[in-house]
Formats: C-alpha cells, structure tokens, sequence
C-alpha cells in the first residue's frame, strides 16, 4: 500500500502535527467565539446552527475535488496557498459588518478546510512504515485534538475579556502554520511525484463501493454522527441555560470530551498495533461508538455543568479509539494515489451526517428543552448502533472468507 520507504520520517510527523494542531486550534477558536457571540446576543437554535451548517457544507460539497487535488497536486502547493488563504479569509472574518458576510467568510474558511485536512492525512502515511503507522496516527490525531481541545476553551475566555475580534485575529495567525508546513515538510504527494507504478495502480480507479469493509465502516460512522450530532448545537444552550453555566465553564466543559479524545488516541493506537485483522478493527470501533452514545444519554440528567467533564471525558476516549482504528483501516485498504479521496469522501460522510444533526438540533430546539434533546440524541445513537450490528457482521464475516480463499489461491501447487 505504499508505505514510507527505510526508516520513517519522523520530523516530518512532527511538522505536520504541530501545523494541523494549531490551525485546528484556530478553527475551533473561530467557530466557538461565533457561537458564544451569537448565544450572547439572543440568537437561537436555528441561528447557531446556521453558522455550523456554513461551516460544514463545503467538507461535503467539495469533497470530490478536493480529495483529487490532494492527490494530483503538489501538497507543499496545496498547503501554502491554503494557508495563506485561510489566513486572509480568517482577518477579513475579524472585521466583518453583517452576519451575512460572516457566513460567507465562515464557508470561504471552510473550504480551505477542505483542501488541507484530506492533503494532510493521506501524507502521514507516506511518512512512515507500515508497523509506526498507529503511533503516527495517534501523533497526528493528539496534535488535532489538542487543537480542538485549546480552541473553544481560549474562545471562552478571549470573548468573555475582549469580544470576538482578538479571538478572530489569533485564528488567522494560526493558519500560517500551514504556509511554514508546506515549506519544511520534505515529503510531497501529487505533482510530479505521481509515477508510471503510480498511476498504475490507479487503473482502474479505487472506488469504496468495491471494498465492503471500507463502506460499513464509513457509514457506521455517518449514521452514529447523524444520530447524535445534534448535541454540537443543543451543548451550548444546555450548559449555559440549563445548567447556568458562564461561557469560560462551557469552553472548559466541552473540552473534555476533546481531552478524551487525546487519552483515547494513545491508548487504542497499542491495541491497533496487536490488530491485523481489519474486521476485528471495525468491530471494535462499533463498541466504541456506542460507548461514546452512552456518555451522550448519561449527560443529560446530570445536575450541573462540571458532572459533565468525566462523562465527556470517557465519551471522548471512545471517539478518540475509533478514530485511530478509521485511519489505520483507510491507510491500509486504499492504494497511495488514492488517500486523498478516501479521506475526502469518508471526512465528507461524516461532516454530512453532522449537518443533518446541526439541522435537526435547530429545529428541535424550537419546540423541546435541551435536557430532552440530549437524552433523545443518546437513545438514537444507541438504537443505531444495535442497528448496525448486522451489517458488520456481514461485512467482517465477508472479509475473513476472502483472505483465507486468497491464501489458498496463492499457494504453490
């Protein structure tokens, strides 16, 4: 599968790493002083949600070309002129009069978004060999996560001292990691770097209806997200409505399901590194998405806010496993020169499914209290995933009857 040749190369990783956690950061510190903003001047559901949907749509729309671009362009080309124009988006954000401009500038920020994460994930893998591919993984999932983790949190504080504009500023500051990322990373995809063998492999193109493993597994993803995504849009009115809580608490609330998700990279990376069965992978990343469903529920009757941080801290080890078991499976089964559309399309399922949730948390929140809607996001997670269960049975029993079959095919007579 065209892994990174001799030793791996793990300066790069590093690089790579700090650029996605601090642009990361700024892209949570964007989004959460947004939505406290718009919270703080008595904007709805629908109005938070909207500012959600401007910032998912283009990860779905753009998918298919941007996943092509991360693998037929120049990556360090891709990362620079990304960067740069994220940046500029990001300062104009700051001093933007009419919300409709801020929507506009939020979905231009996006599909810079959408250009970068596919072009840094299908890079990771290239990186390294095959064996330090979960500890790479786990690096680069910590690195974002931990962006996640410092973003809503410094928005908490940031908005609550000076207003949005200092948080937006730091956010396009933040953005140039990728522009230093592109010039000092030294491995490349794309471009020129496409060889004959390359392209070979390439045709005929990869498609993920022709892997069923690969397909149950990103649309048991898309279905749990879709399920309980709404909570993005209901948490900010739960924890500082219901529960009373100030917008410094809230940033420091939900960064505890990020820190889980951190302690949950490293620690399934070790289990992923003992799994060399790929239906074993996907099953277990089935378990851990429904026990991300059952921290959802058990958080809705808690009484006050900080009840919530080892709920979500456990929910987010959970979602930080299955993260690392997706990646492994995606760098796995799908060829180099297509990376970049398997992580397009399988980002783009995800974020699709997180927009119908944002949709459906708008909506709901006209007509139910957030207590409700956090408990009823948690019974259809689950539901979901009992759902699911024979669809990936069928699939991982499929799998094991083809590598036994291929075996025998390969042996000498």
């Amino acid at each position: 599968m065209s892994f990174a040749s001799g030793s791996s190369r793990w300066p790069d990783v590093w690089l790579a790493a700090t650029a996605r956690g601090i642009s990361s950061c700024g892209n949570f510190l964007v989004t959460s002083a947004l939505t406290l903003a718009l919270q703080s001047a008595g904007a709805g559901g629908l109005a938070v949600s909207g500012l959600l949907l401007a910032a998912t749509l283009p990860l779905v729309a753009l998918a298919p070309l941007t996943g092509r671009l991360a693998d037929r362009v120049d990556s360090r080309v891709l990362l620079t002129v990304a960067g740069i124009g994220q940046g500029a988006t990001c300062l104009a954000l700051a001093y933007a009069p009419e919300p409709a401009l801020v929507i506009t500038l939020v979905a231009l920020l996006a599909t810079g978004l959408a250009v970068t994460q596919p072009v840094i994930s299908a890079l990771v893998p290239a990186m390294v060999r095959p064996e330090d591919l979960p500890r790479a993984g786990a690096l680069n999932q910590t690195a974002g996560t931990l962006g996640a983790l410092a973003g809503p949190a410094l928005a908490g504080l940031l908005v609550g001292q000076f207003g949005t504009r200092v948080p937006l500023l730091l956010g396009a500051l933040s953005y140039l990691s990728l522009v230093a990322a592109g010039l000092l990373v030294r491995t490349r995809r794309g471009g020129r770097r496409v060889t004959a063998g390359t392209a070979a492999a390439v045709a005929p193109p990869w498609r993920f209806r022709r892997d069923p493993l690969l397909t149950v597994m990103v649309g048991s993803v898309a279905a749990v997200i879709g399920a309980v995504g709404a909570v993005n849009v209901i948490e900010v009115f739960f924890i500082r409505e219901t529960l009373g809580s100030s917008a410094t608490v809230y940033g420091l609330v939900t960064g505890s399901w990020t820190l889980g998700v951190v302690l949950g990279a490293w620690l399934f990376a070790r289990v992923a590194r003992r799994l060399a069965d790929d239906g074993a992978l996907l099953g277990a990343g089935l378990v851990l998405l429904g026990g991300c469903c059952l921290a959802v529920l058990v958080s809705a009757a808690v009484p006050s806010a900080w009840l919530l941080v080892p709920i979500w801290l456990l929910g987010g080890v959970g979602n930080g496993g299955d993260n690392v078991f997706n990646n492994l499976l995606l760098a796995r089964r799908v060829p180099e020169a297509a990376r970049g559309r398997a992580f397009a399309v399988f980002g783009a399922a995800a974020q699709g499914a997180a927009m119908g949730g944002y949709l459906v948390g708008g909506l709901l929140l006209e007509v139910a209290g957030p207590r409700a809607l956090i408990a009823g996001c948690g019974v259809a997670g689950l539901l979901v995933v009992v759902a699911l269960l024979g669809p990936v049975r069928r699939a991982v029993r499929a799998e094991r009857a083809v590598v036994p079959a291929e075996a025998v095919a390969a042996e000498p007579v």
